[in-house]
């Protein structure tokens, strides 16, 4: 059958990796790259670009460049609507109130999107790995309620895996910490991503790991750090021009990538510049923005945003019964960790310094490698044991929600309870499904409908009619209900009212099948621009600083015909053949610069 990889599907970047021997590695890609910026986007051409190249892209085509996709996955429109608004493509409502993005004026589903971000891995581990790679384990916030789960699980489809597990992030990240601990302790794991916070609890014995409570939220993550930086500079800007960037996408997404490498930076230093020049223009004049962000002020900035994850921090210990300082220690993971403020904000809330042993950008996909080795019976004696993170119950008379799985219950799980009618005579029942915490359904998200039908005439309160709720390792639910009386039974696996349905799913299946070898192609050739372009400014840059040097007028003459040759390809590089003259010209560009190298440092001695 083939290994089985372990992928985080992150909002900002993705993971891909697997086990053997004793030991999970990350697989990276051909140039290094251990991460995929998870970025799509739609090219000049039409074509289809994912990763670093789609990631080029995002200040000069900002709306058809999709990246934070994870924020929308399965959820409706209005579910969304705090989001849309920060975002430079359009989110538009498709079928089945999902939220889509508007491509090539068409909406297109997120989870069709994402499914091209795990081709691209799943096509990385078959390059690297030499082999076919059909079986995954893919990782999920740990708060993602079951459409959610049930969107990540088709996107895995779309892009041709078997999706055997769906395993929360903090756990997965447990798994890869404390497999070879060797020790008897409890852990916080802290979960800061691009744009999801988790936080759990568990306890690690000999080989269990027990998830003990789970909390977070699913709309906070490094992208609203960025996003407190941008409106900060947006209003600096406003003041001094009276231009607001917002208004104009592609200066949003200069100004995104701009608030990104400043926050990158003041993790570093005590202060960063946000210059983007030519931003806009009044009065026929350009406008540059040129800022000076402290690390004090930003950390101002997003104070409020670091103690929302610490109430979420402080609830998930409460259901687990335990004190800040019970905790033996505590994990980071996550890009958005390594912002000073935060480790201080947790060094402070568990009164210990927290663990960093453990790399946070890749812990969560090491730690899904742990468990595809142990479905695949690589991995021996270790059992995981994992969590629901948010309550499911029914509706029940007056619009009540009666919990019948409460949260942080271990999964799988089985419950059953007895309910019956509110009317004399009455022949069917209504059952609807909800999830979440508030004590009213239309307050908690609506998962599914269903109608058992056939009970017998009788008086309001004698029917009895068992609900059984069934769920499964990944955190997906099936409900049945059954008439003790008559024996007659429903069952449904609940499909959430705004996912795909099972033929889209294949239908989309289908035509990334179709488009695949061409999906390929194109993103070769994307790729192969990429490298062709950065080594040309490499040469180019390097060329003029070696004026003066001792270097033969010959060799720079050569250096120069190549990188001419280099560009004419680059203007021409449309069909495969032309792709193939690009390929040479770059090949022959990068061994000329390599000699060239030669001779500036055998010159500096």
């Amino acid at each position: 059958m083939g290994r089985v990889i372990g992928i985080d599907l992150g909002t900002t970047n993705s993971v891909i990796a697997f086990y053997e021997g004793s030991r999970s590695e990350v697989i990276a890609g051909t140039n290094g790259d251990r991460t995929t910026p998870s970025v799509v986007g739609r090219g000049s051409q039409g074509e289809w670009l994912v990763g670093e190249v789609a990631k080029r892209q995002m200040a000069t085509r900002p709306q058809q460049t999709f990246y934070s996709l994870k924020r929308l996955m399965g959820l409706r429109f209005d579910e969304v609507a705090d989001i849309t608004n920060k975002l430079p493509y359009e989110v538009v409502r498709g079928e089945h109130d999902l939220a889509c993005v508007r491509v090539d004026d068409k909406p297109m589903t997120p989870v069709e999107i994402s499914a091209m971000i795990l081709r691209a891995l799943r096509d990385r581990a078959e390059e690297m790995l030499g082999e076919s790679v059909e079986r995954a384990v893919i990782t999920v916030p740990a708060y993602f309620n079951d459409a959610q789960r049930q969107a990540t699980r088709d996107a895995g489809k779309i892009a041709g895996l078997e999706v055997l597990r769906i395993i929360n992030e903090p756990t997965a990240a447990a798994l890869a910490y404390g497999l070879d601990s060797g020790q008897t302790k409890s852990i916080a794991v802290y979960d800061l991503g691009g744009g999801t916070f988790d936080i759990s609890i568990l306890n690690l014995a000999d080989d269990v790991i027990e998830v003990l409570s789970t909390g977070g939220d699913t709309q906070l993550g490094g992208d609203d750090f960025d996003q407190a930086i941008i409106d900060w500079a947006r209003q600096e800007f406003l003041e001094q021009t009276g231009v607001d960037l917002l208004e104009d996408p592609m200066a949003r997404g200069r100004l995104k990538e701009t608030a990104e490498r400043a926050k990158v930076e003041l993790s570093q230093s005590l202060e960063s510049h946000l210059q983007v020049p030519f931003v806009a223009t009044v009065d026929g004049v350009p406008q540059h923005l040129d800022l000076t962000l402290s690390r004090a002020r930003f950390e101002r900035l997003v104070q409020p945003l670091i103690d929302r994850t610490l109430e979420c921090c402080l609830a998930a210990l409460e259901d687990a019964g335990m004190q800040p300082l019970d905790v033996d220690d505590v994990v980071l993971v996550g890009g958005g960790t390594r912002v000073p403020s935060v480790q201080r904000a947790v060094e402070e809330l568990f009164a210990k310094m927290p663990n960093k042993s453990v790399h946070p950008d890749e812990v969560v996909a090491l730690g899904a490698a742990i468990q595809a080795g142990v479905l695949d019976g690589t991995v021996e004696d270790v059992l995981l044991l994992d969590v629901i993170p948010l309550s499911i119950g029914l509706e029940t008379l007056g619009g009540v929600v009666t919990k019948v799985l409460e949260r942080n219950t271990t999964v799988p799980a089985r419950r059953s309870q007895i309910f019956s009618t509110v009317q004399d005579n009455q022949k069917s029942v209504n059952v609807h499904v909800v999830q979440g915490e508030r004590e009213m359904a239309v307050d908690n998200r609506s998962l599914a409908r269903f109608e058992l039908t056939g009970i017998p005439a009788a008086k309001k309160g004698v029917p009895q009619i068992e609900v059984t709720f069934d769920v499964d390792a990944d955190g997906i639910l099936k409900v049945s209900a059954r008439d003790l009386g008559t024996g007659v039974e429903q069952e449904v696996c609940v499909r959430d009212a705004s996912n795909l349905s099972e033929d889209e799913v294949e239908r989309m299946l289908a035509e990334a099948g179709e488009r695949h070898e061409e999906d390929l192609a194109r993103r070769r050739r994307a790729e192969a621009r990429h490298t062709a372009e950065e080594l040309l400014l490499n040469v180019e840059e390097t060329l003029e600083k070696s004026l003066g040097r001792d270097v033969p007028t010959a060799e720079c003459d050569r250096l120069r015909e190549l990188c001419e040759r280099v560009r004419d390809a680059l203007e021409n590089s449309v069909s495969s053949f032309e792709h193939d003259e690009l390929v040479e010209a770059t090949e022959a560009l990068q061994e000329a610069a390599h000699r060239f190298a030669d001779f500036i440092y055998q010159g500096s001695h």
